[in-house]
């Protein structure tokens, strides 16, 4: 099977970026509170994907904080325009989080699951159809 290029970028184009889709691990909804700061949205969705599958052009300036789960997290935006486009875990930064919504075309993404469910809002409810977790899952 041949998989797609898929693109990416900010909404002034200064940052652009793309990958392979066949090296996407997996979608996710995230309800943190700092995902729905960092959005201005009620979630985040995101794609994970190993860091050198991943191909940047422009400059991502990153914001780090410790995360609701006590790891480090960079979260990258374009420092013109604004957009959210790929955060990661400084204690893993082999896998990035690329923004769904800074996709040029999202249309095939289908979230495996939602993360921090009890963090999210009534007016973004969870996705009850995909597994859900009630904070951070434990991959070990």
């Amino acid at each position: 099977m041949s998989y797609t290029t898929q693109k990416g970028g900010c909404l002034c184009e200064s940052v652009g970026y793309k990958f392979n889709q066949s090296n996407v691990i997996s979608a996710h909804h995230c309800h943190c509170k700092d995902c729905q700061k960092s959005t201005g949205s009620g979630k985040a969705t995101i794609l994970l994907i190993p860091a050198d599958a991943l191909e940047v052009n422009g400059e991502i300036k990153y914001y780090s904080v410790i995360g609701s789960a006590g790891s480090h997290i960079s979260r990258g935006f374009c420092e013109n325009c604004g957009s959210p486009l790929i955060s990661f875990v400084e204690e893993n930064p082999d896998i990035k989080f690329i923004k769904a919504g800074s996709l040029d075309d999202s249309s095939w993404v289908s979230a495996d699951s939602n993360f921090f469910s009890s963090s999210a809002s009534p007016w973004s409810p969870v996705d009850e159809d995909i597994h859900t977790f009630t904070h951070n899952p434990d991959f070990a």
